[in-house]
């Protein structure tokens, strides 16, 4: 098995995609780990706020047909791929850690994935894996995130509940 977190981004209806996408992953996965979800502004396009969060979880799947069901996933859920890469989505979901492995395959399967530079995806991942440690610097997810310019890129905490 391996360990494998994930990131979950939405800004289209985020807390009715988001609660039915950890679902869906529960529904699978079985026993999740399900970070803070936070809210903060697009990068790469003007549109509305997104909330992002992490989910870690164990799978058997290799990481290509992982990334094959996250993407099933993403299109149950309306997601659009005839737009423009950076644009409104009702779901996003990156595998961002599978292990140590480290990857570029086909559908943008990219391992770890670049957007951990960003504060909506590490620090989901600092939240709920502080000493999971990247494959290529060996820093640990707390570390990542304490040396972070937050204030550059800032988060809100956001409940998915009603």
């Amino acid at each position: 098995m391996a360990r494998v977190y994930l990131s979950l981004g939405s800004n289209l209806e985020p807390r009715r995609h988001l609660s039915a996408a950890i679902s869906e992953l529960r529904g699978r996965f079985g026993d999740i780990v399900v970070s803070p979800a936070y809210r903060s502004a697009p990068v790469g396009f003007d549109g509305a706020d997104f909330v992002n969060l992490a989910v870690g979880l164990d799978t058997d799947l290799p990481p290509e047909a992982l990334n094959d069901w996250l993407h099933a996933l993403e299109d149950r859920h309306g997601r659009r791929r005839d737009v423009p890469r950076y644009s409104d989505r009702t779901l996003d979901v990156d595998i961002v850690f599978y292990d140590a492995l480290v990857l570029d395959g086909p559908g943008h399967l990219q391992v770890p994935r670049n957007e951990l530079q960003h504060a909506f995806v590490l620090r989901p991942i600092a939240d709920i894996a502080p000493t999971f440690r990247h494959p290529v610097s060996g820093l640990s997810m707390a570390e990542l995130w304490a040396a972070f310019p937050a204030a550059s890129e800032p988060l809100q905490v956001e409940s998915l509940a009603d």
